[in-house]
């Protein structure tokens, strides 16, 4: 699944149809509620992080639903080579800088890999039998 809108340096690109694909393929596969909320949240923060610190006026956005492992894997592909670290402390009154801390807090595994043209951030979630 691929998401596109016109890019705005002001405002992030509309994530709407990602979240509704999203949403819909989880809630097709009987995921609870909260999994569901947990998901968006986490391919939220992926998404906006590709659009504010790489410049991607349309983030790609991939759902794999594996239905056997019951095991959700979302990926978020821009085109800056430059991988993501989270903030080791962030400060408290601060605007940002705690996305990737509460993407590894929602998802079971978090990662980033180095592509030909840039990077993709991806989370796993299990949802259980």
């Amino acid at each position: 699944m691929c998401a596109f809108s016109q890019h705005n340096p002001h405002n992030p690109p509309d994530w709407s149809a990602a979240r509704e694909e999203l949403r819909d393929a989880l809630s097709l596969a009987d995921w609870p509620d909260g999994l569901i909320a947990d998901a968006e949240l986490a391919l939220h923060e992926l998404y906006v992080n590709a659009w504010r610190h790489a410049g991607s006026p349309a983030p790609t956005v991939v759902v794999v639903l594996l239905g056997a492992t019951r095991t959700l894997r979302v990926s978020v592909a821009d085109d800056s080579p430059v991988l993501p670290e989270p903030r080791l402390a962030a400060d408290p009154y601060e605007l940002s800088g705690r996305g990737l801390h509460l993407v590894r807090s929602l998802t079971h595994r978090f990662g980033a890999n180095p592509r030909k043209n840039g990077k993709c951030v991806w989370f796993e979630l299990d949802c259980a039998a």
